[in-house]
């Protein structure tokens, strides 16, 4: 029997689509950067501290925790100092995909990326002192303290590969990313909060726009030299540990 000729393989070729969009945040974002004491611990531990280092050594330095805990833009001529990874925006779009009829996690996370290393965040930080539990088995509690944006905005650049992804692909990626997953600590895909949540917007959004101006980089710096309580839980523990402090000649 003579073969069945193949048919020709026709492969398309695939190119690379832009979309810079803006994004606005709906509800409050934490940060939750790692700080230098805790990366400094990891890469060299000092071991079981005694009981002379515990009353030596401050268990914890609530303004150097809030400072810490931001991540900071690499350009410190931009336009801001606070930043947010762009791996983060790349995760969350890729977590609502599993939200999405039809859509693909791995698949999202191959054809699609953030430019560059880090977002331009706009927003005033402030002081945020809440009680965490640990990840021991006893869940010990803990008193954290972080930086909280009350508003915030950034804009974000997504390449994508085309055709198999679009435009409206992505617009719809990032709206169910706000809406069901959410930035920083406490977010929203971790089921027990509602922080972090955000909202597509455009340059000429007056919101955004007022962000822009009142939540650069001088705005920033200037909260991030003198710290502003969030809430009042935050303020009275802030007051106290101060004097407390004091008192005890630290």
């Amino acid at each position: 029997m003579k073969k069945q000729e193949q048919g020709e393989i026709v492969i398309e070729r695939l190119t690379v689509g832009t979309a810079s969009v803006w994004i606005k945040g709906q509800t409050p974002m934490i940060y939750n950067s790692m700080s230098a004491k805790v990366k400094r611990e990891l890469l060299m531990p000092k071991g079981r501290k005694t009981a002379a280092d515990k009353a030596q050594n401050l268990k914890h330095d609530p303004i150097e925790e809030f400072r810490s805990s931001v991540y900071r833009a690499r350009e410190t001529n931009g336009p801001t100092t606070l930043a947010f990874p762009c791996g983060a925006v790349k995760a969350a779009m890729c977590n609502a995909a599993l939200e999405i009829p039809g859509a693909k996690k791995a698949q999202v996370g191959r054809l699609v990326w953030v430019e560059g290393e880090t977002v331009d965040v706009y927003g005033v930080p402030q002081l945020l002192m809440s009680v965490t539990r640990s990840a021991d088995m006893n869940k010990t509690p803990d008193i954290r303290t972080r930086a909280i944006l009350h508003a915030w905005c950034c804009m974000v650049t997504v390449r994508f590969v085309m055709p198999t992804m679009n435009e409206t692909t992505i617009a719809r990626l990032l709206e169910t990313a706000g809406l069901v997953i959410g930035f920083g600590d406490f977010r929203q895909e971790k089921g027990k909060g509602n922080y972090g949540q955000f909202t597509l917007a455009d340059s000429s959004d007056l919101e955004v726009l007022a962000l822009i101006e009142s939540g650069g980089k001088k705005a920033q710096d200037k909260a991030l030299a003198n710290p502003v309580a969030y809430d009042h839980e935050s303020k009275e523990l802030l007051e106290w540990y101060l004097v407390e402090r004091k008192a005890r000649g630290r």
